[in-house]
């Protein structure tokens, strides 16, 4: 919230009753008269103005705009956050730590996986599908499992069932790992081409080894 101060209308108005009696009691017809009449109202106005206190209000701060990455990036995001909301609501919602563990796990690598959306624009269809099939069936997992922690129903039927999605869930980590680690397989491998050349450059220069790496640089930066 943002404090803002509302100064109060009347000091205008006493100014402008003070200006009018001047100009009932007194004589306005020389300059001097006029310069007096401005002077007392304006001494009236500065008074009313620090008697009366400006009314202090509180209102929201403005909204930030929202920053774009284009429709398709956006709706990633989007989607992403309607799963990371829904995520956290079934982690304050199950009891079991282990359990809370996992699902935190889940949307960390989710979160990150939006993410490159803004990052690789390619990769947006390969997310979108990932967002279409593993977010929904984890959700549908995670609330299945509390809605049995919530029954309080302790059978073995029950019990099998929350210990199956448990373990499943250990399955979806890896699956959304994976996913991960898909989408920054270009990156990689534009790192490993930028190594190759570094080393055809080094060795063309008769440079190798750490002591070469150092001599080049030394050699780039104008050192002897």
């Amino acid at each position: 919230m943002r404090q803002v101060k509302r100064r109060s209308a009347l000091p205008v108005y006493i100014a402008a009753a003070v200006f009018a009696l001047y100009a009932l009691a007194l004589p306005l017809y020389k300059l001097w008269h006029f310069l007096a009449a401005a002077l007392v109202t304006a001494g009236a106005w500065l008074l009313a103005d620090k008697l009366i206190k400006p009314k202090i209000e509180y209102v929201p701060e403005p909204e930030p705009a929202p920053v774009s990455y284009g429709p398709e990036a956006d709706a990633v995001l989007a989607e992403a956050k309607k799963a990371r909301v829904e995520m956290d609501r079934l982690a304050s919602s199950i009891p079991d730590d282990a359990v809370k563990a996992k699902i935190e796990k889940l949307a960390s690598l989710s979160d990150r996986i939006a993410r490159d959306a803004v990052q690789d624009k390619t990769d947006i269809p390969q997310i979108q599908k990932f967002q279409s099939f593993f977010l929904p069936s984890t959700i549908g997992l995670l609330n299945a499992y509390d809605r049995m922690s919530a029954a309080g129903v302790q059978g073995e039927n029950t019990g099998k069932a929350k210990q199956s999605i448990a373990q499943m869930l250990d399955t979806e980590i890896e699956a959304f790992q994976k996913q991960l680690d898909a989408l920054y397989k270009n990156d990689a491998l534009d790192v490993d081409a930028d190594i190759q050349v570094m080393q055809q450059l080094l060795a063309r220069e008769g440079l190798s080894g750490d002591d070469g790496l150092q001599a080049f640089l030394r050699k780039a930066s104008g050192e002897k």
